[in-house]
């Protein structure tokens, strides 16, 4: 171990003994805070200025063997960025990587571990910064840029980090193995434990969250021994450069090869992922994206664990309430919180058509549907507000979908285009909802990827739940959300949450949303149907990106 690296592992040893706590307890803890006061204010005020000294040149990173600039990012907010990458040859570096594992595989548990949190702990620095390039690539407002790019990115890193020390301190490096015969001399065996990562790791990024999607793959396999190739979305490259550049400074400081950490840009014109994703050399898979895609993976690179987060339909079911306007506000924010572009939005909102009960008596179906637009409505009447929560659509084909889908049901709240006082071609667009009969389930049993959702008259909530099942068990969802007054139903939802292994929330009403996730608390995912097969994290997560090999002789001491 070098002397850079162990000052790093004891450095941070703390807050690793704190995540290992947190992720057993499933406590609220964070060692990243959410809040931007609690930054630099110089760093803070820095930070759009810092972000637009990198636009227009390239972005220096190392790199191996023969490379060619890409580019072509454009911000949702409506400029180009003007960015290049290297791209390197994707075989020459697999060849370098493949150099570099012995030494990263030899250093051991402590030394990977504490490179990781090294790199974690200086990315939380730059938080500021990360935002404005997580902004004006995903699209995302500037606040959630800055929690969920930063801060809470950096957790579920520091989440995999935890899990991946837990389960290698699980394997004791050496042991004496002895064992007694009765009158005869006892067999004693020394053995020793070597843990052995797969071998390259792939991590395909998104558009839409390019650090918190990419982050738990990465650093669960690099503590495991992995090195580790990021290949960004197209659209998306700047904050997993600005990530990868951070990671290549901490290796180097500590005696390895930066090349550990490698990006691989690519263009929509002239793809790589399927090239790297099918290289023998690539034994484990992260991806975040398409049905179509993840299932490709699954099905073709089969010479590696794919760890695959896909579509699903999240779901609400509505059976009784106590405060209807309470509700409707929360469902508000979950659906208008960047424009949809989140795996954990709400797209199908179950409700009796005989309507519902509440504390002030009973509802329409009609009613229940008007009361969650004109929530909607009023949460977004400020239109510097609703630019903030919105965002903008990182995607042009997502702007085209509201199209598409306005003819899927009867329109309960259109969408509208909003301007920004500061970007003027930004693409933002508040939701679009719809009401549709339980019968037309090829509506709303497919995923609408946008601020999107649809509210479907059933025969009662027993139908709700019955359809609910029905779909997620085919589509899969990441979300359940839940409303009842009822505690029988209330167990039903529970039961219907175990069926479809899909995370539950109850009654939510005030601050906490459906589509919010906390790290070393919620699981996100569980990896029990079809929108994921894995679960942003558990130990399955990270134990099966390293093998365990054994060697033993006869003992030659007593």
């Amino acid at each position: 171990m070098t002397q850079a690296a162990q000052q790093m592992f004891d450095r941070h040893r703390e807050t690793l003994d704190q995540a290992v706590t947190a992720i057993t307890n499933r406590s609220f803890w964070t060692p990243y805070p959410e809040s931007m006061r609690t930054y630099p204010e110089d760093a803070v005020k820095a930070a759009p200025s810092k972000f637009e000294s990198l636009l227009n040149q390239p972005f220096a990173l190392h790199a191996t063997g023969s490379t060619q600039q890409v580019g072509g990012e454009v911000s949702p907010y409506g400029f180009e960025l003007g960015i290049t990458y290297e791209q390197p040859n994707p075989q020459e570096l697999i060849a370098t990587m493949q150099g570099a594992i012995r030494d990263w595989r030899d250093a051991g548990t402590e030394v990977r571990v504490g490179v990781c949190l090294e790199i974690l702990s200086r990315l939380n620095a730059i938080s500021p910064e990360i935002a404005q390039a997580v902004m004006h690539t995903s699209g995302q407002g500037p606040m959630m840029a800055f929690q969920a790019g930063g801060p809470h990115a950096q957790d579920r890193g520091l989440e995999a980090v935890a899990y991946a020390w837990q389960a290698m301190a699980q394997i004791p490096a050496t042991t004496k193995w002895v064992k007694p015969q009765g009158k005869h001399d006892p067999i004693a065996m020394d053995k020793r434990f070597h843990i052995v990562p797969r071998g390259i790791s792939l991590v395909v990024a998104c558009s839409t969250f390019p650090t918190w999607n990419t982050y738990p793959g990465l650093f669960a396999s690099l503590a495991t021994g992995n090195p580790v190739i990021i290949k960004p979305h197209p659209g998306a490259i700047l904050p997993v450069a600005m990530t990868t550049r951070v990671a290549q400074q901490v290796l180097e400081e500590a005696g390895f090869d930066p090349c550990l950490v490698s990006l691989v840009p690519d263009t929509v014109d002239a793809p790589l992922t399927k090239a790297l994703a099918l290289d023998p050399a690539v034994k484990l898979i992260d991806f975040t994206g398409s049905n179509a895609f993840g299932d490709w993976l699954i099905k073709n690179a089969t010479q590696a664990q794919v760890f695959a987060e896909k579509a699903g339909i999240n779901t609400v079911i509505i059976d009784s309430v106590d405060n209807l306007k309470a509700i409707t506000a929360n469902l508000a924010f979950s659906l208008s919180l960047y424009s949809g572009q989140m795996c954990t939005t709400p797209q199908a909102i179950y409700v009796p058509r005989s309507g519902i009960e509440t504390a002030d008596g009973h509802v329409s179906f009609d009613d229940v549907a008007a009361a969650l637009a004109k929530a909607v409505q009023a949460f977004l009447s400020d239109n510097d507000r609703a630019c903030t929560v919105l965002g903008a659509l990182q995607s042009r084909e997502t702007q085209a979908r509201i199209d598409e889908c306005r003819g899927l049901g009867e329109i309960v709240l259109d969408s509208e285009p909003r301007a920004h006082t500061q970007f003027s071609n930004a693409r933002i667009h508040t939701p679009l909802i719809l009401k549709v009969d339980a019968e037309q389930k090829a509506a709303y049993s497919e995923e609408r990827f946008g601020p999107i959702s649809f509210v479907i008259a059933t025969e009662n909530t027993a139908h709700s739940i019955e359809l609910a099942r029905d779909v997620i068990r085919e589509k899969g969802a990441i979300t359940l959300g839940g409303y009842t007054t009822d505690e029988v139903v209330a167990e039903q939802f529970e039961e219907l949450a175990m069926e479809v292994a899909t995370p539950l929330s109850l009654n939510l009403d005030g601050g906490i949303f459906v589509n919010q996730s906390a790290a070393f608390s919620d699981f996100h995912a569980t990896g029990g149907n079809p929108a994921a097969n894995a679960s942003l994290c558990n130990q399955a997560f990270v134990a099966s990106r390293f093998v365990v090999v054994q060697s033993r002789r006869h003992s030659q001491s007593n």
